[in-house]
């Protein structure tokens, strides 16, 4: 799948593709990824409303993302 998420990628996408990532949320204190106003958060914005700096937190989540699709790649 090759997903690649930027700081402009709307949250309620990146749980839609990637729903495995909601803990990444919850861990820097996004705790509601089910209000409207979260879900239609681009990361950059949740990164500043949660002192969370973006670079960093962009590299874990694609990091993560791209571990788990290789674990579910090797599985087939």
């Amino acid at each position: 799948m090759a997903v690649k998420i930027e700081k402009d990628t709307i949250i309620g996408d990146i749980l839609d593709i990637a729903p495995h990532t909601a803990p990444l949320f919850f861990a820097i204190g996004m705790h509601c990824l089910g209000c409207p106003s979260s879900r239609s958060e681009t990361v950059e914005e949740a990164c500043m409303v949660h002192g969370i700096e973006c670079e960093p937190f962009l590299a874990q989540l694609n990091h993560f993302i791209e571990a788990y699709e290789a674990s579910e790649a090797e599985k087939q």
